[in-house]
């Protein structure tokens, strides 16, 4: 996996990795601590399409409920199922394991680089 520096995040706490084509999604670790311990993941469907900035999922936790917004348009080409049995798996691990799907794009949008995300999170 690429470096936490060398990622590319969005304003909603979420992080990916973009490479040939294809981008792997997860929430930061800011935003896994934030939510507190999570207890269930819901995902969409591999083959689905998704458009930027629309709801695609819900992080649910014992403190709230967090919505995940697909930071680019596309097809849901994997989902990480192994979150289904163990959705703690994203505060152990938020930028590693426990990532969350991976969408095929055509386009990437404008998104944070490391030291703009970091700014973000000490607002």
């Amino acid at each position: 996996m690429t470096s936490i520096e060398d990622l590319r995040y969005t304003s909603e706490h979420e992080w990916v990795d973009a490479r040939d084509g294809v981008a792997t999604i997860g929430i930061t670790a800011y935003a896994a601590d934030r939510l507190g311990d999570v207890v269930y993941v819901s995902l969409p469907e591999v083959g689905d399409t998704v458009e930027a900035g629309t709801v695609i999922g819900e992080i649910e936790s014992t403190k709230s409920v967090g919505e995940l917004f697909a930071p680019m348009s596309g097809t849901v080409t994997a989902v990480n199922e192994a979150l289904a049995d163990s959705p703690e798996t994203v505060n152990a691990d938020a930028f590693g394991e426990g990532w969350l799907l991976k969408i095929q794009y055509t386009e990437l949008p404008e998104l944070l680089g490391a030291a703009e995300y970091q700014e973000l999170t000490r607002a």
